[in-house]
C-alpha cells in the first residue's frame, strides 16, 4: 500500500482510519508467552485486514496493572505516531505517494526516559505475506519490552533504595557532628 501526504493528513485529521484497542489485565500475559502471542497474532491480523483493503490502522493492547504499558501497532509512512502527524509535512512533497510501513509502539513509564519508543517493525508488505511470521515477531518484541521494563523497575527500585541509605548515613553523620560539638 502506498500513500500520499495529503491523503494520510485527511484521513488521520477526519478519524476515517481504522482503530482498535484492547485492554488486559498485565497478569493475563506476564508470564505466559503464549496468551501474548495470542494478542499478538490479532493484533497483526487487523492490521493486515486493514492494508489489504488500502486502509491506515492503529490497533492497541493495553496491559492495566500498577505499571500499564501500551503496545501499538500503526501504518504510517515514518516512524512517527499518527498523534504526530502535522510534522509529516517537514518530510514528504504533500503528492507523493509513500510506501506504508507497520510500526511498532510501546508507552510505559520505566522503558525509558521518554516513556514511550517507536519502532519500524516491518513493511505493510511484508506484514500482509506472513502473518504468522510477523505475529510470532511482535510476541517476541513485546516480551523484550516487558523484561525491559522489568528490569527498569527493579534497578529504579534498587537506586531508590541506595539513595535512602546514602541519606540515612548522612543523616547520622550530621548527629553525631553534633553531638560531637
Amino acid at each position: 500500500m502506498k500513500i500520499n501526504l495529503k491523503d494520510l493528513t485527511k484521513a488521520i485529521e477526519e478519524q476515517t482510519y481504522l482503530s482498535d484497542m484492547e485492554s488486559i489485565k498485565y497478569a493475563e500475559v506476564s508470564r505466559s508467552k503464549k496468551k501474548l502471542r495470542e494478542h499478538a497474532l490479532t493484533m497483526v491480523q487487523e492490521v493486515a485486514t486493514a492494508l489489504k483493503k488500502d486502509r491506515l490502522m492503529q490497533v492497541q493492547l493495553v496491559l492495566e496493572g500498577k505499571s500499564p504499558v501500551t503496545f501499538a501497532l500503526e501504518t504510517n509512512i515514518i516512524n512517527l505516531p499518527l498523534v504526530n502527524y502535522k510534522k509529516l509535512i517537514n518530510f514528504f512533497d504533500e503528492d507523493e505517494a509513500q510506501p506504508v510501513n507497520v510500526y511498532f509502539e510501546t508507552a510505559n513509564d520505566q522503558l525509558n526516559a521518554s516513556h514511550f519508543r517507536i519502532d519500524l517493525f516491518m513493511t505493510g508488505e511484508e506484514l500482509t505475506a506472513d502473518v504468522e511470521g510477523a505475529a510470532d515477531r511482535l510476541a517476541d518484541a513485546m516480551s523484550e519490552k516487558l523484561k525491559q521494563i522489568k528490569e527498569n523497575e527493579a534497578a529504579a527500585k534498587e537506586a531508590a533504595k541506595e539513595a535512602k541509605a546514602k541519606e540515612k548515613e548522612a543523616k547520622a553523620k550530621e548527629k553525631a557532628a553534633e553531638a560531637d560539638k
